[in-house]
């Protein structure tokens, strides 16, 4: 180790509040205190569908540069991960390196997507009613403000509130891209409520809609124009927010612009209405991962949320003795398996395809139990880039 002592001590410091969500720092240190290695264990809930359980993820990991490839790092994620699972049954990793996570128990559970919205759709969908070379705005939409943070969170909670891999946001979130010298961080428009007074509308203080975009350092190009969320309560609120944004497009002479919802998303099917394309990503490794660390516990926590999926397709007794045969690896035995049927990347079907053997007699059960996201008793699975760590 080149003049440091040889031991390397694992320690864990107490959780602490970081831009709404709980971290707690994992380290190796010298016997001289000095550091070698650290990662973020960050706690939070995520969905599986209708239930959400305690799960942890791993980020900001880091080895400086005189210890690097002497192991450490490996040694630092098994102690950190043999801690997550006496707390929690799951892990994840937000962005993981391409094949650095899968000797770890990780693999691949979302795929990557966004939405492309030609300007041009959007203005033929308004039917000329606004004059898009002028500086008039919707007088519906604002700038967002602190206060509007707890509506736009239960805007979110009840948009996404059955999509896999979603967090649950409480009232205190607030994970917006902050101001800074260099960087205006991002910018949230919000769509007020209005009523009918003698023919004309007037404008409310209730927000049925909002869109986040993402910031951008001063002095970027311009080519782009980004939406890390756009929620809403209906179809024309969404209209109007997508109007909104497709009007600042115009008015930097771009074409297009991305938001990144998924397909199945009330904006998505407003977007596809207008004319859109949906971009999707699908990496062999890397990218957002997941790993099962106590498999019976995670199953039995999750039992409601498969017997919301079946519909009653099997009696009481039957149906917990396929449970348990889940718990125990009866079925699906592979956790790289079980963690995406779980979460919807998989389907039963995309299972089979690649291998698993499952018994007749629990074939139906299966392509109730794992129909895969973007289906009618499932969403498709979609991480949030404001939830990202």
């Amino acid at each position: 180790m080149s003049g440091h002592e040889p031991r390397v001590v694992y320690s864990e410091a107490p959780d602490q509040e970081v831009r709404s969500l709980r971290v707690r720092h994992c380290r190796l240190r010298t016997a001289r205190d000095e550091p070698v290695a650290e990662l973020e264990a960050v706690s939070f809930r995520l969905r599986f569908g209708a239930v959400a359980v305690p799960a942890e993820g791993i980020g900001g990991v880091e080895t400086r540069p005189e210890f690097r490839r002497q192991g450490h790092m490996g040694r630092l994620l098994r102690q950190a991960l043999a801690g997550m699972a006496r707390r929690v049954d799951v892990a994840f990793v937000s962005e993981g390196i391409e094949g650095a996570y899968e000797r770890f128990g990780f693999v691949g559970a979302v795929a990557d997507g966004h939405l492309v919205v030609p300007v041009r759709n959007v203005e033929q969908a308004t039917g000329g009613d606004w004059d898009w070379d002028s500086n008039a705005a919707d007088p519906g939409i604002r700038s967002a403000t602190p206060a509007d943070l707890p509506t736009m969170v239960g805007l979110y909670n009840t948009a996404h509130a059955h999509r896999p891999w979603t967090h649950e946001r409480h009232a205190g979130w607030n994970r917006l891209v902050p101001q800074t010298t260099w960087k205006p961080g991002s910018r949230t428009l919000v769509l007020r409520t209005g009523h009918t007074i003698n023919g004309q509308t007037v404008n409310g203080h209730t927000i049925n809609g909002y869109a986040v975009l993402e910031g951008r350092a001063f002095g970027d190009p311009l080519g782009t124009l980004t939406v890390d969320e756009l929620v809403a309560e209906d179809a024309p609120a969404t209209r109007r927010l997508l109007a909104a944004v497709a009007r600042l497009c115009w008015q930097r002479r771009l074409d297009r612009f991305t938001v990144r919802e998924p397909a199945d998303s009330l904006t998505g099917r407003v977007a596809r209405h207008l004319g859109c394309t949906y971009e999707q990503r699908f990496p062999p490794s890397g990218g957002m991962m997941a790993a099962v660390l106590n498999r019976p516990s995670l199953v039995r926590a999750l039992e409601p949320e498969l017997r919301r999926r079946t519909g009653g397709l099997l009696p009481d007794t039957a149906h917990l003795q396929a449970v348990e045969a889940l718990c125990g690896g009866d079925l699906f035995p592979d956790d790289h398996a079980l963690i995406r049927l779980l979460l919807g990347h998989w389907s039963a079907e995309d299972a089979y395809v690649h291998g698993a053997a499952v018994p007749d007699r629990y074939r139906s059960l299966c392509a109730a139990w794992f129909p895969g996201g973007g289906t009618p008793a499932l969403p498709a699975p979609y991480a949030h880039r404001l939830d990202r760590y």
